[in-house]
């Protein structure tokens, strides 16, 4: 889960990292109060999860309150990007005299952290790593061991930081590493972490992104979800612990197991050239059990996804058998009653394959067609979402 720029502060100054006041506004109101609880010169940043505000008119320096509320009364309902701007923050202003740029994010491909560092902030990183791939230190981080004073020493002396900031910016290193560990993050970034006239290092602009897979440990992110921006159908599906993905096309995917639906939404993509060029409408894994409410609850939110124009359920019986999964959908139909009005191709394989198909062929529901293998039961579903 990505975090709102508001949000990585207050972690930040959480866990000890020198950080300037903010306070989030929802309305002008709200933004003039804020500046007169900051006093002096603050910043109006829109709160969006992309980059590129500042272009876009979505940061703007105001030097009083009622600045503060034009500068708010402007950007909030702003579009950056495809979205659309429903907070800002009022951050308190700095005397910047250096930016600097620091991060660590998870390296899926080498199983290991990487830390990102460079004496040149404030500056798209990613065309800076591409015109001046020599100004971004890389050094890998061992998860065993994490970044220890040595390794952040390491860190900065890569990065060619002055002697007189070294302290500062090895002391930051340290407490982001701090964010990044104790709330289970895979991407920790400032930018830019600035030098002030008085010689403070602070990290003025932070982006954090959380592993939603560590919730269990962590009940207080809960409240960092964006309720605004979430999609309805995953959110709905998320209630029921159901690992779903919406996806833009018209043949909704059922299976168990991740492996087979990600299979199956490349067979369906197949498939679907031949018929339109539809394409999987999401990624639904419903795991190893497929009781009724499972079922119905997965149909359910596929459902009523609009653009669904049919359903594949792609089951491979394994540790739960083809005929329980076969009752499952059987129970859900009944279930789901009228909202179930979109065709289902079923194909079962596996353990007890014969029963299964003998439940669903003799409920003999009108909606259900029984496919023998996956490519064909993926040719129906993409025929029928095609209307043919």
């Amino acid at each position: 889960m990505d975090l709102f720029e508001y949000q990585a502060r207050d972690l930040f100054e959480a866990h000890g990292v020198p950080v300037l006041a903010g306070i989030v506004a929802h309305t002008p109101e709200e933004a003039k109060a804020a500046a007169e609880k900051i006093g002096g010169v603050v910043v109006v940043k829109a709160q969006v999860k992309v980059g590129g505000r500042g272009k876009a008119g979505g940061v703007k320096v105001a030097k009083t309150p009622d600045e503060a509320f034009s500068y708010a009364s402007d950007i909030l309902g702003m579009d950056i990007k495809g979205h659309t701007v429903h907070k800002v923050m009022i951050a308190q202003g700095a005397d910047i005299t250096e930016e600097f740029y620091f991060s660590v994010l998870l390296d899926r491909s080498n199983r290991n952290y990487l830390a990102m560092c460079s004496v040149e902030g404030g500056v798209e990183i990613e065309q800076l790593a591409v015109e001046r791939p020599d100004a971004l230190a890389r050094i890998a981080v061992d998860p065993g061991t994490g970044i220890d004073q040595a390794k952040a020493e390491e860190i900065v002396d890569a990065a060619g930081f002055a002697p007189e900031l070294r302290d500062g910016v090895i002391h930051t290193i340290l407490k982001l590493w701090d964010v990044f560990v104790k709330e289970d993050a895979t991407l920790v970034e400032v930018n830019p972490l600035v030098k002030t006239g008085a010689g403070d290092i602070l990290a003025l602009d932070g982006k954090v992104t959380i592993d939603e897979n560590a919730e269990f440990r962590h009940a207080d992110h809960a409240a960092l979800e964006d309720k605004n921006a979430a999609d309805p159908l995953e959110a709905k599906a998320k209630e029921n612990d159901l690992n779903y993905v919406k996806l833009d096309g018209e043949v909704g995917i059922i299976g168990n197991g991740a492996g087979l639906v990600m299979s199956t939404l490349d067979v369906v993509a197949y498939a679907g050239e031949a018929h339109g060029n539809v394409k999987p409408a999401n990624f639904l894994d419903i795991g190893g059990g497929a009781s009724a409410e499972v079922m119905a609850a997965g149909l359910d939110v596929i459902l009523n996804d609009a653009q669904v124009k049919s359903v594949f359920v792609n089951v491979f019986g394994g540790i739960t058998a083809c005929d329980a999964v076969a009752n499952g959908i059987v129970k859900a139909l009944e279930m789901l009653g009228d909202e179930a009005n979109k065709p289902l191709v079923v194909r079962l394989d596996g353990n007890n394959v014969e029963d299964g198909r003998r439940i669903l062929a003799e409920a003999n529901h009108p909606l259900v067609t029984l496919a023998d293998t996956m490519d064909e039961g993926a040719d129906k579903a993409a025929a029928l979402a095609y209307g043919k």
